[in-house]
């Protein structure tokens, strides 16, 4: 079953740097619910292609939920990348573009807890989504630790300064710009959030970033709980529909004996605990979820992304594919609910 798309109408478009862009939707009437969101989600959008007819791309929200503006995404064109150049290029006030609902499992438990918050180029988008909502919902300090190549390429520079100076006993900004002190090590990483030991942390930008600091807060003793790092990859598939789905039959599952009846789920999502003793061993959780009417958080159905991943707390599951969970991920008991199928006769997951 693939998710209702919807068709948005493009407001206005803003220039926050001279390679990136805000792109503001309005949401049609009657779509307001699906399109409420958490700060840190994205969007799924289809950018047509000649190629493969669509590109299904995912772009943080930098908006937030709750000072009644416009939903909006920003994106930073890169050299290679077909989609973000033509959003960039192609797209003009008064266009629309066809969109799945919010998605996404980077958001904060708490706006009262304090935050340490590290990006790195267009990786500020999510933190910028956050940053908004955690001001005027919580009480939490915020620090925000920004990497950028130069002053020129710093997004919502503007909006970041006059924020601190509204909030100075609750939000401080930090940059570091590649031109002035060079590319940050893992050290210095470390040094910085040595400071803010009791913050639940959140990281997105280029892979390598990200790497550098989560290995700065593990060698901090950052809890996994308190670690938060963004994963989504530019999907391969098209989770929009309209296209044919391969006729080959997919390869048995190798499962355990114990696992053959079915099998008992015990699922924890939005705040409810549901329990079910039925879930079929050849069924993926996400599958399983939607045909007992749980609405279960994906985008990519294809294992290509974070949107669907849970925390097993119980018992095991296989995943069929997985392209974007590493070591570390699976270690700490992450899984991607569309993949994932059961080889225990007890499971226990949590969605976040």
């Amino acid at each position: 079953m693939d998710t209702e798309s919807f068709v948005l109408e493009i407001v206005d478009i803003v220039d926050e740097t001279e390679h990136a862009k805000s792109i503001r939707f309005a949401v049609p009437a009657g779509a307001e619910e699906a399109f409420a969101y958490r700060p840190g989600q994205f969007l799924t959008v289809a950018v047509p292609s000649d190629t493969t007819d669509i590109a299904a791309r995912c772009y943080s929200l930098s908006s937030s939920p709750y000072d009644g503006g416009y939903l909006t995404v920003t994106v930073k064109r890169t050299v290679d990348g077909y989609a973000s150049n033509w959003i960039c290029d192609e797209l003009v006030v008064g266009d629309t573009l066809r969109v799945l609902p919010p998605s996404g499992i980077f958001t904060p438990a708490s706006y009262d807890r304090d935050l340490l918050l590290f990006a790195a180029g267009s990786g500020v988008t999510p933190i910028m989504s956050i940053t908004r909502a955690a001001l005027s919902e919580g009480n939490g300090r915020i620090v925000i630790f920004y990497a950028n190549r130069d002053q020129d390429s710093v997004i919502f520079a503007p909006e970041l300064s006059e924020l601190a100076a509204r909030h100075p006993d609750r939000l401080q900004v930090v940059h570091w710009l590649e031109s002035v002190q060079g590319l940050p090590t893992t050290e210095q990483l470390k040094a910085y959030a040595a400071e803010h030991l009791s913050s639940d942390a959140f990281t997105c930008g280029p892979a390598p970033f990200m790497s550098m600091v989560t290995a700065a807060l593990k060698e901090l003793g950052f809890p996994r709980e308190r670690r938060h790092q963004e994963k989504f990859v530019s999907l391969g598939g098209n989770p929009f529909g309209h296209v044919e789905r391969e006729t080959e039959p997919e390869p048995a599952l190798a499962v355990d004996e114990s696992a053959a009846a079915p099998v008992k789920l015990e699922v924890e999502l939005d705040g409810c605990e549901r329990i079910f003793d039925d879930w079929d061993p050849g069924t993926t959780l996400l599958d399983f979820l939607e045909s007992k009417g749980v609405k279960a958080p994906f985008s990519c159905r294809e294992g290509e992304c974070s949107a669907c991943a849970v925390q097993l707390l119980e018992g095991d599951v296989k995943m069929l594919r997985n392209d974007v969970l590493d070591e570390d991920d699976l270690a700490d008991g992450i899984r991607l609910g569309c993949q994932s199928v059961p080889v225990t006769d007890t499971v226990k997951v949590t969605y976040g």
